[in-house]
């Protein structure tokens, strides 16, 4: 039976997740009620687990590394006992050979190579090239919508994420190249990596240590 995470745990997670983000944005990301995701953030700032700073003229929140741990903690907790069973780690170890596919894909989105320079930019004037790429993606897509069910139907959390990499798939279809890869948007990079972000957090592993 799917477990739903408690609000507060939900909160830092979100924060963990988005990267920077303002108070809406983590409220939306799990549909928490804002005024009370609002507090929780106040708590969390006074214990150190969250900073709160403008970039680029926007102001936003961040995990700290205490706020990390915490996270951590809390996320391994509900894990004991929500999947007994290991489901995360085995549709992780899935996940990656999917990973390495996305990777792929998204530099092949990004760079066309040609005879006079192998790291040339894709204008995207290929229709062809393009196409193969958006089929990849979508194949992908189709690995990842089991993989999602997987992980939802032990953490509601985790649902989402497929119809999230879904909608934006379909608009890179329409012609919309920034629904591929822009980091401003939930393209298909933003919705992978945030999904990867997930999968790791709940099992305590660090990005940099992953092979």
């Amino acid at each position: 039976m799917t477990r739903p995470s408690q609000p507060d745990l939900l909160v830092l997670h979100a924060v963990r997740l988005l990267g920077f983000a303002d108070t809406g944005a983590i409220a939306r990301r799990f549909g928490l009620d804002l005024a009370e995701t609002a507090r929780t953030l106040r708590v969390a700032e006074e214990r150190g687990w969250v900073g709160r700073a403008s970039f680029a003229g926007l102001e936003g929140w961040s995990l700290t590394e205490e706020g990390k741990a915490e996270n951590e903690a809390a996320l391994a907790r509900e894990r004991l006992d929500a999947d007994p069973d290991d489901v995360v780690g085995a549709v992780y170890r899935d996940f990656l050979p999917l990973n390495a596919r996305l990777l792929r894909a998204t530099t092949d989105w990004q760079l066309k190579p040609d005879r006079a320079d192998p790291f040339a930019a894709n204008d995207h004037r290929d229709a062809d090239w393009d196409a193969r790429v958006l089929d990849e993606l979508a194949a992908v897509r189709r690995a990842m919508i089991p993989l999602v069910g997987r992980l939802t139907r032990v953490l509601t959390r985790f649902d989402g994420y497929d119809a999230r990499y879904s909608a934006a798939l379909q608009r890179a279809w329409s012609g919309a190249h920034e629904w591929v890869d822009r980091t401003s948007v939930d393209s298909c990079h933003t919705v992978w990596f945030q999904l990867h972000e997930d999968l790791l957090a709940t099992q305590g592993v660090d990005r940099s240590a992953e092979r």
